[in-house]
């Protein structure tokens, strides 16, 4: 990341507010999922199957699918700094509710369908993120800009997830400190709405009042865009490959931590499995800072490539021994694989989508990104038994990862068609 392009980006005014928008919102992100996580997976009140663990990814991740055909459509209508500033504001009252019901200790379907609607409208915020960022960032600076906002917003995430899991040890990881968590990050989103507040008027997006009758359209639109642009359909298609695969290894570093690594200890395995998002986190870190200099030198496919194979490498070195410090290692190079692969996307798009249908190209990258998760979370489920530790699953992701790389550099290669 070169200091000279970094020192461009930061003197805008109107980079710097949506900027503070994003860490604000992410930061509550971090906070809000470690109150979800440690209730639903390490309450020692509740000890989830995998079963029951897959279908709660399933259904928190229900809204970054079923929502997406109709978020981004609404991005490229509404206003984008409208967005910015009333989705904290609504997540922060459905917080209260969802806190409210924890608190009475109501946790049936209710809890999971209002934790989907908070989900649902960060669809909203998330994409209009990305969709407004190449509004206030110059084109040559779009990779640097990416790599320091995402990255930087991903590790505050996990700072927030730091001080939530701080937050919880006070409190308390039954429901009453569940719920005070809960407050607390409702408190926070409403400042990410008073944040977003200050961003401007006019370049973020218009609006043109369009009809909910013209979503479905809007959509076919959008994916006819993406199709015409190889570029695009490769990074789509090598984000989503390795975020199935990613939610295989995350699947199985829940059950490792909760059952092998602590001994079935609720709390223990809480701490370790913060400790493995840590790492991951400085494996985010580290690929913002070597991503920028690396695709200038070799571009982004090849670095994509690279990326998916060293994933599989890393699996197959570090994964067999099924031991926490060699797991922790390449929960680190996951991390640098998972956000270097992000960054060259989300890059990909926003150099080769026309800004008129940003915000239905990336919420289609933010339906794919999640409902492969989820549904990779459902099939490791079906797969895996007792503490997470299969090696024929293993097996299988490494293969995968590096078929894909494989795949992925014959097709960038490719002449394109006439």
């Amino acid at each position: 990341m070169r200091a000279g392009d970094l020192g461009a980006i930061l003197r805008g005014r109107d980079f710097r507010r949506l900027y503070a928008t994003r860490l604000t919102s992410q930061l509550t992100d971090g906070v809000f999922q470690v109150a979800l996580a440690g209730y639903v997976f390490f309450s020692p009140e509740r000890q989830a199957s995998p079963g029951e663990a897959a279908a709660a990814f399933a259904v928190t991740l229900l809204p970054y699918s079923v929502l997406g055909p109709f978020v981004g459509v609404f991005i490229d209508r509404w206003r984008r700094r409208r967005i910015l500033i009333w989705a904290p504001v609504v997540r922060a009252a459905l917080l209260l509710l969802v806190a409210a019901l924890v608190g009475t200790g109501h946790d049936g379907p209710l809890f999971f369908l209002l934790v989907l609607v908070v989900l649902g409208v960060n669809r909203f915020f998330l994409a209009a993120l990305s969709a407004a960022l190449p509004q206030v960032v110059a084109r040559p600076h779009l990779v640097t800009a990416n790599a320091f906002a995402v990255t930087s917003g991903t590790v505050v995430a996990f700072a927030g997830a730091g001080v939530g899991y701080g937050l919880r040890g006070l409190a308390g990881g039954g429901a009453r400190g569940t719920a005070l968590l809960l407050v607390a990050a409702a408190g926070l989103f409403a400042l990410a709405g008073l944040v977003a507040s200050r961003l401007p008027r006019g370049p973020l997006g218009r609006a043109d009042g369009a009809a909910l009758a013209n979503v479905l359209r809007g959509l076919a639109d959008g994916a006819r865009h993406v199709a015409d642009r190889r570029p695009a359909v490769l990074a789509l298609a090598a984000i989503s490959v390795h975020r199935l695969l990613y939610g295989v290894v995350l699947m199985m570093t829940l059950l490792l931590c909760r059952e092998r690594f602590a001994n079935g200890d609720a709390d223990a395995g809480l701490t370790v499995f913060a400790t493995m998002l840590a790492v991951s986190g400085a494996g985010y870190f580290v690929a913002a800072v070597i991503t920028p200099p690396i695709v200038r030198r070799i571009s982004k496919p090849v670095w994509t490539a690279l990326l998916l194979s060293a994933g599989g490498v890393a699996l197959a070195v570090l994964g067999p021994p099924f031991a926490s410090v060699p797991w922790a290692v390449g929960a680190f190079l996951l991390g640098v694989v998972s956000q270097g692969v992000k960054l060259c996307t989300d890059t990909t798009l926003q150099e080769s989508i026309e800004d008129a249908y940003r915000g239905r190209v990336f919420t289609l990258y933010d339906m794919l990104f999640n409902a492969v998760f989820a549904a990779s979370a459902a099939v490791t489920a079906a797969c895996l038994h007792g503490d997470g530790a299969s090696l024929p699953v293993l097996t299988g992701v490494v293969a995968a990862y590096l078929a894909s790389a494989a795949v992925f550099r014959l097709g960038s290669r490719a002449p394109a068609p006439v």
